[in-house]
């Protein structure tokens, strides 16, 4: 009997269905690193944002550098400064480099915020499934 859409069983832990380890180096990155990656980021885009422009159009500006960081830092470092300094890398799920139209798809869905809200049983946000990537530890 095949298996429909749906019908899959839970993973026992993020990054199994992926070939990845449970914990340590090549995991998938949990919650928590993440979350203070995207804080550190978000608060690097902020000081160039209002320490140099200001005002309401701060705010345009800050979501600009925010992304212009991440298409940047993620082809030329694995990942952006927040997830660097984390001990997180991006990685393309078929391996290789991660090139430079991933990072740009990421880079546009992550700083919609939704698709980021939204995760698998592997932990990865749609940001990533939709660019073919994954966040690990390193």
């Amino acid at each position: 009997m095949s298996q429909k859409f749906g019908d899959l069983a839970p993973s026992e832990f993020p990054g199994e269905r992926l070939g990845l380890p449970e914990d340590g180096p090549r995991s998938v990155g949990r919650v928590g690193r993440r979350l203070l990656a995207i804080c550190i980021d978000w608060a690097l885009a902020s000081l160039p944002a209002y320490l140099l422009i200001g005002g309401p159009q701060a705010m345009w500006w800050h979501s600009l550098i925010f992304m212009l960081m991440q298409i940047v830092f993620v082809p030329t470092i694995g990942g952006s400064l927040g997830h660097r300094l984390v001990g997180l890398q991006v990685v393309p799920i078929a391996g290789g480099w991660v090139g430079i139209w991933r990072p740009i798809v990421r880079a546009v869905l992550v700083t919609l915020v939704i698709p980021a809200l939204v995760w698998d049983s592997d932990q990865r946000g749609f940001h990533d499934k939709i660019a073919g990537t994954v966040l690990i530890r390193v």
